[in-house]
C-alpha cells in the first residue's frame, strides 16, 4: 500500500493513456468498419472477402505490428500512434463481420418501405438500417474494446504500453504490486467500459426494452 501511496501519479498517467489508447482504436475502427460494411452489403460479392480479410489480419502478432508499422510509416518506435494504427487494425477486422451482420438483419419489406417513402441511401442508413443493426454491431463493439484493453498491455513491450508499464516495473524490480495494481486496474477499465457501452445500446434502441416488457393480461 505504501508503494501505491507514493506513485498515485504514476498510476494515473499509465491509466489514463491505458484509456487513451484502448478507446481511440475503437471509435476509428467503429468509423472506417460502417462505411465498408455498408459497401460490402450494397455490393454483396464484396462481404466474404473483407471478413476473410478482416480474419487473416486479425490472426496477425500484435508485437510484430507494433515493430512493422514504425517502418512503413516512418514513426518514431516510442510514438502511440504505432500502437494507435496497430489496434484499429484490429478493430476493423473483428468489427467488420458484426457491421455486415447487422446491417443485413434488417428486414427487406423495412427498407423497401423506407425507399418507397422517399428515403435517400444515406438517410435510410442513418436512420433505419443502424438503429436497427445497433444490437450486433454493439456485440462486436462489446468484444473489440476489452480486446484493445487488452493488448494496449503488450505494447510495454516496445516502452508504451499504459498499464503494462506497470507489469513491465514490476518484473524488473520483481516487485509484485505494480503487477497487481495493474492487473486490476485493467480489469476494472474493461469492467466499466462494458457497463458504458451496454447502457450506450439501451439508450440508442428505446423500443427493444418497450419489446421485452411482458404485457399482463387479466
Amino acid at each position: 500500500m505504501t508503494w501505491i501511496g507514493d506513485n498515485l501519479g504514476l498510476i494515473w498517467e499509465q491509466l489514463r493513456e491505458h484509456i487513451y489508447l484502448s478507446i481511440v482504436p475503437v471509435i476509428l475502427g467503429l468509423l472506417i468498419s460502417v462505411p465498408l460494411g455498408y459497401i460490402a452489403v450494397r455490393f454483396n460479392w464484396l462481404a466474404n472477402p473483407l471478413i476473410a480479410f478482416g480474419g487473416v489480419l486479425y490472426s496477425l502478432p500484435s508485437i510484430a505490428l507494433f515493430i512493422v508499422i514504425p517502418a512503413i510509416l516512418g514513426t518514431k518506435v516510442l510514438s502511440t500512434v504505432n500502437i494507435i494504427i496497430a489496434l484499429t487494425i484490429y478493430t476493423v477486422s473483428l468489427l467488420i463481420r458484426n457491421v455486415i451482420d447487422g446491417l443485413r438483419s434488417v428486414p427487406v419489406e423495412v427498407r423497401q418501405s423506407a425507399v418507397a417513402v422517399g428515403y435517400s441511401p444515406l438517410h435510410r442508413l442513418i436512420a433505419i438500417d443502424l438503429p436497427i443493426a445497433v444490437p450486433v454491431i454493439f456485440a462486436g463493439l462489446r468484444v473489440v474494446t476489452v480486446a484493445n484493453i487488452s493488448m494496449v498491455s503488450i505494447g510495454a513491450v516496445i516502452g508504451i504500453g499504459g498499464l503494462g508499464e506497470l507489469f513491465t516495473l514490476g518484473f524488473q524490480k520483481d516487485f509484485l504490486t505494480p503487477v497487481v495494481v495493474g492487473v486490476v486496474l485493467s480489469l476494472l477499465l474493461a469492467l466499466v467500459a462494458d457497463v458504458v457501452l451496454v447502457t450506450s445500446q439501451r439508450l440508442l434502441t428505446p423500443w427493444a426494452r418497450i419489446t421485452a416488457t411482458p404485457v399482463e393480461v387479466g
